[in-house]
């Protein structure tokens, strides 16, 4: 059933809640299946979307009731104070648990990568072979890397005013983003960065010595008052964003939500930097890049290859435009040297054959089963919530419930109890820059094999209840 029925009986329950006083008991949900001619799966679905809203509350054995409206605003809108309160300077460096080795045995949704079976083994395999007979793999490249591959990345953004020497080749996007950081702002200087946001650009900044001020996400996005207020009270020349499919909470920025953040920045005389990570798993038309609409150079955009093509072939891409692109340049060329010429030359040999497109359609069309299985079961939990299904990406960010027998949730003991119970996933903890909005947990749905999904659900809602 699709979202668009789970929608319609949400409304619906909405509105018979506005109707009917505190303590009404809802139709059942066999009731309401029959009804809309839906599944249980689907009700189930439209009713964690009201119990997130705090409309409803459902009690164990009895039923959905109405909830009392005095107690509608328990799940306050606090993204704001992660403006106001500015950077956590307690809090530490975050390692993200999507390094975590874990036996063969758990369900392993804690990893930053798709499953290998999703991945295009054969086609790396045969690229890479081919790459080893070539003589210029065993010279040293150029530190900005392989021309062609550059090209090919300037090509992608589709977008005028951008031209290959703008391009500079990163063993990954981690390593792209670490330089980018070192090369655009020196230690003790600000960022400011989205709040939650990936934990690996949190602790790139940190470890580049900056401080890392947090901006709530409002509707999606930085509101940009919040953001010239952070840049203004900071001082800073950089903003970290991920407009697409941000990870871990999948949002996507609209037209005007890009336009105006790049006003501000443009204003502040700022940098942005759009990290462009899930490019290659957007399951709907998405908008283009800010990178392609920028025309002084204030947006550097990096776009890695690693996660839609092999962890084995770790090539990324920094675009930027005059000065910056030369201090990322050397910053790059004083850690790394210069990128593995025969990953560069297999790199660009997969993605320039047909094969490439075939494989990217097929990895959208599994990653949107596996998206769609995972929110069916996560929906079959009503303490479980997923505000907005994600367009894109890997990822699920699942809302836990904020109280647990009277107590606040923790998301880092319920992510233990579940990893003693065969379930690895990531608490959101570590996607925090500063104070958590909530407890939260992300679930890789690109990570496992779907039919493990159930399992995996359950052992999250017996963590849950372990804590009462």
């Amino acid at each position: 059933m699709s979202d668009d029925s789970s929608g319609r009986i949400a409304a619906h329950l909405r509105a018979l809640a506005e109707q009917r006083p505190a303590g009404t008991r809802l139709p059942s949900t066999r009731a309401i299946a029959a009804e809309f001619g839906a599944g249980p799966v689907t009700v189930q679905r439209a009713l964690a979307v009201l119990v997130a809203e705090g409309v409803v509350e459902t009690r164990s054995g009895q039923g959905t009731f109405v909830r009392a409206r005095r107690n509608r605003a328990d799940r306050a809108d606090v993204a704001w104070q992660t403006t106001a309160l500015g950077a956590d300077r307690s809090g530490p460096t975050p390692t993200g648990s999507i390094l975590r080795q874990v036996p063969h045995d758990t369900i392993a949704m804690h990893s930053g990568y798709p499953d290998p079976s999703l991945m295009p083994v054969a086609e790396v395999r045969a690229a890479v072979t081919r790459a080893a007979r070539r003589d210029d793999v065993h010279l040293r490249p150029a530190a900005a890397g392989l021309p062609d591959l550059r090209r090919w990345f300037v090509d992608e953004l589709g977008a005028d005013g951008w031209h290959d020497t703008d391009a500079v080749i990163a063993a990954g996007g981690q390593a792209a983003l670490s330089a980018t950081f070192r090369a655009l702002a020196a230690p003790g200087q600000s960022v400011v960065m989205e709040s939650p946001t990936y934990w690996g650009a949190i602790a790139a900044a940190r470890q580049a010595g900056l401080t890392v001020v947090p901006v709530g996400r409002r509707a999606g996005a930085p509101d940009p008052d919040d953001l010239d207020a952070a840049l203004a009270a900071s001082g800073a020349r950089m903003l970290y964003v991920q407009p697409t499919h941000a990870n871990p909470t999948g949002d996507v920025w609209t037209p005007a939500q890009r336009e105006a953040v790049l006003e501000v920045a443009v204003a502040h005389r700022a940098f942005v930097v759009e990290d462009d990570w899930a490019h290659d798993f957007a399951l709907e038309a998405t908008p283009p890049p800010m990178a392609a609409s920028d025309r002084d150079g204030h947006v550097v955009y990096i776009r890695s290859l690693t996660k839609s093509m092999s962890v084995a072939v770790r090539v990324a891409a920094v675009l930027a435009r005059g000065p910056a692109r030369a201090r990322i340049d050397a910053a790059l060329s004083l850690s790394d040297l210069y990128v593995s010429p025969l990953l560069q030359v297999a790199a660009l040999d997969i993605v320039t054959r047909p094969a490439w497109r075939t494989h990217l359609l097929r990895l959208r069309r599994e990653l949107r089963i596996r998206r769609d299985r995972l929110l069916d079961e996560v929906a079959t939990v009503p303490e479980l919530t997923v505000g907005r299904p994600p367009t894109g990406g890997l990822n699920l960010w699942v809302r836990l419930p904020d109280l647990i027998d009277g107590s606040p949730t923790d998301p880092d003991a319920v992510a233990a109890r579940c990893l003693a119970a065969g379930l690895s996933l990531s608490p959101g903890s570590e996607w925090f820059p500063a104070e958590q909005t909530g407890p939260f947990v992300r679930l890789n749905y690109a990570a496992s094999a779907p039919d493990r999904y159930g399992e995996a659900v359950a052992i999250l809602a017996a963590a849950l209840s372990t804590g009462r």
